[in-house]
């Protein structure tokens, strides 16, 4: 899968950033899922040693041990010795996509609008102030990114998602970015859900070209109301999908998951 270096980056480090209770290892067990449903983690990926892993988050190796037999138990990691060994994902065919459609369907509608709520705020302050502060090169930097052309091994919404990492970069605001990545990895990872929808996706892209314009005009307001409107539309996109009971259907028990 083609991934935009920078954003692929930001998105791993949300991955095994520190714990908030490092006692825990269901908390390391669902980052490692985060970071599957963001696609950041894809099948055959070599994960961090458990000495690795522990040190970034903040963890015993103890508990990232404890939370990789788990995930071994569950199908989706495998340890390989020897000189080229380590523990490699193992996600079974739309294993991603059903994860996603899991953890939707245990959202409610209440939930999930409080959810986009909190995105659209950090989206907003994010993209205005990169309104206010980015340069011709940053936006030239944005242009590129949204002129290039998909690839048919990226993931739904992939050209949007880190389109909009990198407004987020540019808010130049390490708390704003960090939460903004952090939240990505949440609802964000839910909208690639939406971005299966062509209609949805190029609606998507033409909101990023209206806020292109509103960064090279340093158009604070306009910029605020383009991020504004694309989240409400994806939140209306997912309550209408989780409503039609198209989130719940099927599973990955063949995989172990519940």
């Amino acid at each position: 899968m083609a991934r935009n270096p920078a954003a692929h980056q930001r998105q791993l480090s949300s991955v095994f950033a520190p714990l908030n209770d490092a006692t825990r290892a269901e908390q390391v067990m669902e980052r490692i899922l985060s970071g599957i449903s963001m696609g950041v983690l894809t099948d055959g990926d070599r994960l961090p040693s458990e000495a690795e892993m522990a040190a970034s988050m903040g963890a015993s190796t103890m508990t990232c041990r404890d939370a990789l037999s788990q995930l071994r138990g569950m199908g989706l990691v495998a340890t390989r010795r020897g000189r080229e060994g380590g523990t490699f994902l193992t996600l079974p065919v739309g294993g991603r996509r059903q994860l996603l459609r899991e953890k939707l369907a245990t959202l409610s509608r209440v939930q999930l609008r409080d959810l986009g709520i909190h995105y659209a705020a950090i989206l907003a302050a994010a993209s205005e102030l990169a309104a206010e502060g980015a340069d011709d090169e940053e936006i030239d930097i944005l242009q590129r990114l949204l002129d290039e052309e998909s690839t048919s091994t990226q993931l739904p919404g992939a050209k949007v998602a880190n389109f909009l990492l990198e407004v987020a970069a540019l808010s130049q605001s390490a708390a704003l970015t960090r939460e903004y990545v952090r939240l990505h990895s949440g609802f964000g990872a839910l909208m690639s859900l939406a971005h299966e929808d062509a209609a949805f996706d190029d609606e998507g892209l033409r909101r990023c070209a209206e806020l292109l314009a509103a960064l090279r005009g340093a158009d604070a307001e306009a910029a605020r109301a383009t991020v504004m409107s694309y989240v409400r539309a994806a939140v209306a996109w997912l309550v209408d999908y989780h409503a039609s009971g198209s989130s719940s259907s099927h599973s990955l028990s063949t995989k172990g998951l519940p």
